[in-house]
């Protein structure tokens, strides 16, 4: 299948393109705002789908516009008009063309001439009336206040905030272009509008302060409950503001004659994660917690995990290593130790389920 992009190197055009890229059945063909009209006739003639995502929405003046929203769009409309068939076509309009502004009316001028052209040679239609977009690649200090906000934060900048009480609606870039290519593939019946869901609502203040706290985050080591939703998705958005020079960022490293102990997470509410070292020989551990409880994962040596029970006396021994992974998990009310029983360096990953907590240890000593 043969696909037009138009706008192909706009924020929404590039992620699109990525993931158009990746298909072996789609040959692409893009139309960029320094190509002239014939070249879009003679692309229109020659695909089967077509994706109009170019618009002007910062124009110098608002003659723009229409130049940029309506007559190019009109253009669209009569080139596949001429090649005789159905070509399906998704655009890009915006909510703002439910309103008044000069930028709204020329959005709503295109989606009419794109209703007249379905209805004149039955081709459909897809218009997506789309809030605030944000995601990998959005431009900064132009018109999303998302990608401002992570711009400026990584890098130390102010940012702006009239009203922090104010609510804005969004969609994260990688749902926008889930529901293009839904539609490409299935082709169903055109809605008046499409809609992507999900749509996120929060407040300006709200944003900023999120995004503030993800720049915490590398050194507080806590992190969000960044897996789902749009904390997820601006997660994600925030950290490809880092240039490669901020891709990584040091930990502190605890080291004694036993060997080393690094925090590398930490969450809210689902622990957190470590790791640490040992020398043949050493033993680390000695203790019981009466809630806490710990996972070990043996990366490098050989361990001998021991435990024994604060109340029966009752003991257990299990041995471990590197070449058979496994986790030892340790349980309240049993305390336990952990013996690098090998001839190297041992290193050991651990997660416990709560941050610790220097004032309530939940950390009691006691002889295994």
């Amino acid at each position: 299948m043969k696909v037009l992009v138009t706008g192909a190197n706009g924020f929404i055009g590039k992620n699109l393109l990525i993931h158009l890229r990746e298909r072996k059945d789609i040959e692409i063909l893009t139309f960029l705002k320094a190509d002239d009209l014939q070249a879009l006739a003679e692309k229109v003639a020659a695909v089967d789908f077509i994706f109009h995502l170019a618009g002007i929405n910062r124009p110098q003046t608002e003659e723009e516009f229409i130049e940029g929203n309506v007559d190019l769009t009109r253009a669209l409309c009569d080139a596949v008009q001429a090649t005789g068939r159905s070509v399906p076509i998704v655009y890009t309009s915006s909510i703002q063309a439910e309103r008044g502004n000069a930028y709204g009316i020329s959005k709503r001028m295109a989606e009419d001439a794109l209703r007249a052209l379905g209805a004149a040679t039955g081709a459909p239609t897809y218009i997506y009336r789309l809030p605030n977009v944000f995601g990998k690649w959005c431009r900064p200090n132009y018109n999303s206040a998302v990608a401002t906000f992570c711009h400026n934060i990584v890098h130390d900048l102010p940012i702006q905030i009239n009203d922090p009480e104010a609510e804005i609606q969004l969609v994260y870039v990688d749902d926008v272009i889930a529901d293009f290519l839904r539609v490409m593939d299935s082709r169903p019946a055109s809605e008046e509008c499409e809609d992507v869901q999900p749509v996120y609502s929060i407040t300006v203040g709200d944003l900023a302060e999120q995004l503030r706290v993800f720049k915490e985050n590398r050194k507080s080591l806590v992190i969000e409950s960044v897996g789902a939703g749009l904390t997820r998705a601006l997660y994600s958005t925030f950290i490809t503001y880092f240039t490669p020079e901020q891709f990584s960022y040091p930990l502190i490293k605890h080291e004694d004659p036993r060997g080393v102990f690094v925090e590398m997470l930490k969450t809210r509410d689902s622990g957190q994660f470590s790791y640490f070292t040992a020398h043949p020989g050493i033993t680390r551990g000695g203790h019981y917690h009466h809630t806490k409880t710990e996972k070990f994962l043996v990366i490098k040596g050989e361990a001998c995990f021991r435990f024994r029970h604060i109340d029966t006396g009752a003991s257990h021994e299990l041995r471990t290593s590197a070449s058979s992974p496994e986790v030892v998990e340790t349980i309240p009310g049993w305390s336990h130790d952990i013996t690098n029983i090998g001839e190297e360096e041992m290193i050991v990953m651990l997660w416990a389920n709560e941050i610790f907590d220097r004032q309530h240890p939940d950390t009691i000593t006691y002889k295994v």
